[in-house]
């Protein structure tokens, strides 16, 4: 195994971009050929990935590392490593495109732009593939942006004024985060001389003036917490979920953020190794993100917006783990393996929930819950599956998500703290119980309760064939796989936290988990009580509202309670980047401008003061001279000859200077005017050629 790994992580990033260009050609001709080149295609690419992750299951050690590197690339090379971590997620994101790709025929039968969805789906998979198995700075970088970019087109697919919108704000945030990652890259670079991640913890412990680490270390956060949705970046999420398509929010929210997550993993885990300082800097950032995103959550009437806000929430779930590896010490075995789990609940979570939100689109065309209330009732199969990720991500006993949200509870109650880390821990609860309470509103409003138009229940209830049978599959698996990743705990997930420590610098002792301990079942119950109180009083006394507000009796609606002013993009991003900074900068910049002109305005009345070269001429040339004096000659002739009565006296020499001035500035005019029109030209054409290209989809 150990000769080939190098030309199998070569081929697990690079190959989705070969299948993208070859898919493209494909659809051109025919779209069945391509769908099935496509799943064939990232099917072998999951099973590579499995025997990848079988080798280090059979090995018992995530520390066995297999690197590859292509050098003179970008000035440093790009470089390449697979560990423990690296390989479970490597099978954890091939596993969700192959998933999406199964659902995406039926869901885009009807669509427009299907090639262009296809070749853009496929590239971010290999720029994802490059982030998870990058092994130094630079080339996560690199395969970042061209995550970045090729996702805005996911969000962007639609192209309706809401999606074009939200692609706007996914794509100002990616910018933004990826110039200051970058600057905080250089930045580290200058200070440890290497940006290797097995090589910046002994660089760290060997430089002198650790708070100088700080500012590269929160330019990396941010740029890493952008791509997460960590607040207050976060406002792409719940705008970019709701406009994209199902199969493509699957992937947003379930994998893309977590190359945000691992970002700020080798921050915190080799720059700021057992900080305490930076692990309460990003508990805050923790605590705002995991209550703010269910607090939305609880307030949406949007299927799709509802699990975007679910995802900010649970991606402040594993910020927490993060933390409190730095807030632990040594003692960090339980945030390590609650970091760990949450991370691949999370994927597998939103792999299955928002699969099933395409279904419900797909026959619905809608997502508003009061639009697709009762669509699930007669359908048992989308029922239990949509109601496996409910229970995980809820934390019930039994689940996946219950082991993870325990690893992290517990991490917060092994750590000897404050009276405001005990209202942190409240606020954990809270955030864990609001999560129960609006998926418990999801899962009741699709399969429980009625349509308040009976004719619409009628249609829902008739249909039969909801989904073909490769969607069928597709959802089917991706539940089964989640509800045996989480049924025995000891078999797969303890095995994964091992696999994994070694990623995060564990060095202390691995000790058993009492899953099921009265303690442990204690702060699960506390949420799940929580959630119930929630959903009744909250959801459905505060947040429903009667359509007869005469008649006590009628058929109650979930109404947007939400205040339409409360938006930190509309209130606050977009008028300060587009409306504060551009006039303050526009000041300065004219008061420097006018200092300038000013000075040099000076400089020439005084010091500079401009005096003619004795060689200098004042106009024209010395054709204008010679032209204009024979004209002068014939002018004096003329007068003195037949123009005796009507005599003149102009200057030839000045007039042909003028002609020749005007002659100039004209032909400038029309040279940087031909300049301009060949540039817009080019420009144009290549809009139109990629124009063109698209349109074969």
């Amino acid at each position: 195994m150990e000769r080939y790994m190098g030309f199998i992580l070569l081929i697990l990033i690079f190959f989705p971009f070969v299948l993208s260009f070859l898919g493209a050609a494909l659809g051109a001709k025919n779209e069945k050929t391509r769908d099935v080149t496509v799943i064939v295609g990232l099917v072998a690419e999951t099973l590579l990935s499995v025997w990848c992750l079988f080798g280090f299951f059979s090995g018992g050690s995530g520390e066995t590392i297999y690197e590859i590197n292509i050098p003179e690339i970008c000035g440093f090379g790009m470089n390449f490593c697979m560990d423990g971590f690296r390989a479970v997620y490597a099978f954890i994101a091939s596993w969700m495109w192959m998933m999406a790709a199964m659902l995406s025929p039926e869901y885009f039968s009807h669509h427009k732009h299907r090639n262009r969805f296809y070749f853009f789906l496929l590239m971010t998979m290999g720029a994802t593939m490059g982030v998870f198995l990058s092994s130094d700075l630079f080339t996560t970088f690199i395969f970042f942006e061209i995550m970045s970019f090729t996702s805005y087109v996911w969000v962007a697919q639609e192209e309706t004024v809401p999606a074009l919108r939200a692609a706007d704000t996914y794509l100002a945030v990616a910018v933004m985060g990826g110039l200051v990652m970058l600057m905080g890259i250089f930045l580290l670079y200058h200070m440890l001389h290497t940006v290797d991640m097995r090589e910046i913890l002994p660089a760290v412990h060997a430089f002198e003036d650790k708070d100088m680490l700080y500012i590269p270390g929160v330019l990396l956060l941010f740029g890493f917490g952008a791509k997460a949705g960590a607040f207050p970046l976060h406002i792409w999420l719940p705008k970019a979920h709701p406009v994209a398509p199902a199969p493509a929010s699957a992937l947003l929210s379930g994998i893309l953020t977590k190359s945000g997550i691992f970002g700020v993993i080798v921050v915190s885990s080799n720059i700021f190794l057992w900080d305490a300082n930076w692990g309460h800097f990003l508990l805050m950032i923790a605590a705002f993100t995991m209550f703010g995103g269910a607090l939305l959550g609880v307030f949406s009437v949007d299927l799709k917006r509802t699990l975007a806000c679910s995802s900010m929430s649970q991606i402040g779930f594993i910020l927490v783990g993060i933390s409190f590896q730095c807030l632990l010490g040594e003692e960090n075995m339980l945030a390590i393996y609650g970091t760990m789990l949450h991370m691949v609940n999370h994927s597998l979570i939103k792999l299955v929930l928002f699969l099933s939100a395409g279904v419900v689109y797909m026959n619905v065309h809608a997502l508003n819950l009061n639009d697709i209330r009762g669509f699930g009732r007669k359908k048992p199969l989308l029922a239990i599956i949509f109601l496996v990720g409910a229970l995980c991500i809820g934390g019930i006993p039994g689940f996946g998500g219950y082991v993870s949200k325990t690893l992290l509870h517990e991490s917060i109650v092994e750590f000897e703290g404050t009276f405001l880390m005990d209202i942190f821990e409240w606020i954990f609860l809270l955030s864990g119980g609001m999560t129960v309470a609006y998926m418990t509103k999801l899962f009741v409003c699709i399969f429980v309760e009625e349509n308040n138009d009976k004719d619409r229940q009628k249609q829902f209830d008739s249909m039969k064939k909801y989904m073909s049978q490769p969607s069928r599959i597709a959802l089917t698996c991706s539940a089964a796989l989640l509800f045996v990743w989480g049924f025995i705990p000891e078999l797969f997930m303890d095995r994964v936290g091992n696999l994994s420590a070694s990623f995060m610098n564990f060095e202390g002792e691995i000790h058993k988990v009492h899953y099921y301990s009265l303690e442990n079942l204690k702060g699960a119950a506390i949420s799940i009580g929580l959630g119930v109180l929630i959903y009744v009083f909250v959801v459905r006394i505060g947040l429903m509202l009667n359509v007869e507000k005469d008649n006590p009796l009628s058929r109650r609606v979930y109404a947007n309670r939400w205040p339409f002013w409360f938006d930190i993009e509309d209130r606050i991003y977009r008028p300060i980047l587009l409306g504060v900074i551009p006039y303050v900068a526009a000041f300065f910049c004219r008061i420097l401008d006018s200092a300038v002109d000013a000075t040099v305005v000076l400089l020439r009345k005084t010091l500079y003061a401009d005096t003619p070269l004795p060689s200098e001429r004042v106009e024209g040339t010395m054709l204008t001279d010679i032209i204009g004096e024979i004209r002068n000659a014939i002018q004096w002739i003329a007068n003195r000859t037949y123009n005796r009565k009507h005599k003149t006296h102009r200057d030839y020499v000045h007039i042909e200077a003028i002609k020749f001035d005007r002659l100039k500035t004209e032909g400038n005019i029309i040279q940087r005017s031909f300049s301009f029109a060949l540039f817009l030209f080019c420009i144009g054409f290549s809009i139109m050629f990629m124009y063109i290209m698209m349109q074969q989809g």
